[in-house]
């Protein structure tokens, strides 16, 4: 973690660089975030253009995650080693270098390049934004720094396939990944203005924890890789799994005997010893499975059920951001008078509501279904992100906040891909269900169903040709229910999930008395 300078060093005031720091550290936390969702939109378009099938065309989307959970926990030792804003400078540099890698790919691996690449740079950019915040302001406008943090990392998967659907439905999909370039320009700019220079401490990457950092490469990466693909590979029964779980227990091997042997661990497990600490990270491993999971589900339905497209789908995703952006220029007043742990609980008990608010679904169900969910969403996540965030990094020592803004993070990421791996078996397994329960319900031989099937066939011509198509319908028509009904129960979970972690709120701790909105030192 990047050391802060003594508070008498930070003025009453700050000035406009410090201003410009806080601003870049916003920007590159939005793009990084953005980032793993701007895909998604044009994910068939690209597909085509690169001969990739719809199996490895999920790699793009992947590849990302898997790179930006594996550095997020490793930034605050690497800003160490290299000083904060050449370590962010380099990230920027190469973070554009990789986007026009992505722009220009005419190939899946020269795009999994890419997007590996966009991973481990652009996830350096999140947890730093909070130690800018810590280094470069006074803590009575560290509460304003810290709303403009949450909106960004709100905002960003929320406005990922928006964006990404108008780039490419107006321009290309190219442009996606090339909007990046003038935005790292001025982020670049911001930086260098800024952030003062700091020193290098090389020595530490002697004594480093290097059996802790490939055992996060390791056991983040792999674990990440089974969530992703373990649904499609049918889990334990394919033996790629079973060789990436191998690796995966290797490098959770590897990360525990840093933690028992390494000087100066990489990460601080120790920290989810702290009661406090972890159910911080609990919480923050199930608002991660809700934010991406319902930015999955939702699109989902409105594709496969209303026939809606990207643009549209990424129009009802982005609701949920409008609370965040409301609620962010209260959040100052709200952390100074209002106990977080009532915070934290009321956005827990409004995550739980959306989600049970969506369990009516119906095959008629369009997107104006989702515009009072979308918003309770977004109330209920800027208060649990804003206000869990304030829990994780003051349940413990200054020396150790970085460490716990760096885990809080992690858990958040590593939440959405439990969550998306969850709901993607949970799906197939409950559409299967229902259907066959829809059709062993239907009585063959009633008065209804044959009189339905008489008319569809007639419409078709009637004799055999006729009944096929009819047939063929009705279970068209199953299927579509049943798959309505596993949407319903996705919901279900997402509402048991929260109401089952929500209790643990109460081993939260209020902030002491005169306490102000701080960041991550």
């Amino acid at each position: 973690m990047a050391s802060a300078p003594p508070p008498q060093t930070l003025p009453v005031k700050a000035d406009l660089s410090a201003w410009l720091g806080v601003a870049a550290g916003a920007i590159g936390s939005l793009m990084a975030t953005l980032d793993i969702s701007i895909v998604n939109a044009s994910l068939p378009t690209i597909q085509g253009e690169i001969g990739a099938s719809s199996t490895e065309g999920t790699w793009l989307a992947t590849a990302y995650l898997v790179a930006e959970i594996i550095i997020i926990p490793l930034t605050g030792w690497l800003a160490r080693v290299f000083g904060l804003r050449r370590f962010l400078i380099a990230a920027a540099a190469l973070f554009t270098g990789f986007s026009i890698v992505c722009g220009l790919s005419t190939s899946l691996t020269m795009m999994i390049i890419g997007r590996v690449g966009q991973g481990f740079t652009g996830g350096a950019m999140i947890p730093t934004a909070m130690t800018i915040i810590a280094t470069r302001l006074p803590k009575s406008q560290q509460p304003i720094g810290t709303a403009i943090f949450g909106l960004t990392v709100i905002m960003g998967p929320v406005m990922g396939p928006l964006a990404g659907g108008w780039l490419t439905e107006n321009f290309s999909w190219h442009y996606a990944f090339f909007i990046n370039v003038p935005i790292c320009v001025m982020l670049i700019t911001f930086l260098l203005v800024g952030l003062p220079k700091g020193q290098m401490k090389l020595d530490e990457l002697v004594n480093a924890d290097w059996l802790g950092v490939l055992g996060m490469v390791l056991g983040l990466g792999g674990l990440t890789v089974v969530l992703e693909e373990g649904h499609r590979e049918e889990w334990f029964q394919s033996a790629y799994i079973l060789k990436l779980s191998a690796v995966t227990l290797l490098g959770f091997s590897l990360i525990a005997a840093g933690q028992l042997y390494a000087k100066q661990p990489v990460i601080k497990l120790a920290l989810l010893r702290n009661r406090e600490f972890a159910a911080v990270f609990v919480l923050g491993l199930i608002l991660g499975s809700v934010m991406f999971g319902s930015a999955y589900v939702i699109p989902q339905f409105l594709a496969s059920i209303a026939d809606y497209n990207a643009m549209q789908a990424g129009q009802i995703v982005f609701l949920s951001g409008i609370p965040a952006m409301m609620m962010m220029p209260f959040f100052p007043i709200l952390v100074a008078r209002v106990d977080l742990r009532v915070m934290v609980g009321i956005g827990m008990i409004l995550l739980a509501l959306s989600c049970y608010l969506d369990v009516t679904l119906t095959a008629e169900s369009r997107g104006g279904e989702f515009v009072v969910t979308q918003l309770l969403r977004g109330l209920g996540t800027v208060f649990c992100m804003m206000f869990l965030n304030q829990a994780a990094i003051s349940s413990v020592s200054v020396d150790d906040a970085g460490d716990a803004s760096g885990l809080f993070n992690a858990a958040r990421n590593l939440g959405g891909s439990i969550g998306l791996a969850i709901i993607a078996t949970l799906q197939d397994g409950r559409t299967e269900f229902h259907r066959w329960t829809i059709h062993s319900s239907l009585s063959a031989n009633g008065d209804a169903l044959q009189n339905w099937v008489a008319q569809q066939a007639a419409l078709y011509g009637g004799g055999d040709d006729g009944i096929a198509i009819a047939m063929r319908t009705l279970d068209g028509k199953v299927s579509r229910d049943a798959l309505v009904m596993a949407f319903n129960d996705e919901f279900m979970a997402l509402t048991i999930a929260i109401m089952t972690v929500t209790p643990l709120v109460l081993l939260l701790r209020p902030l002491p008395k005169g306490y102000h909105a701080k960041a991550a030192h």
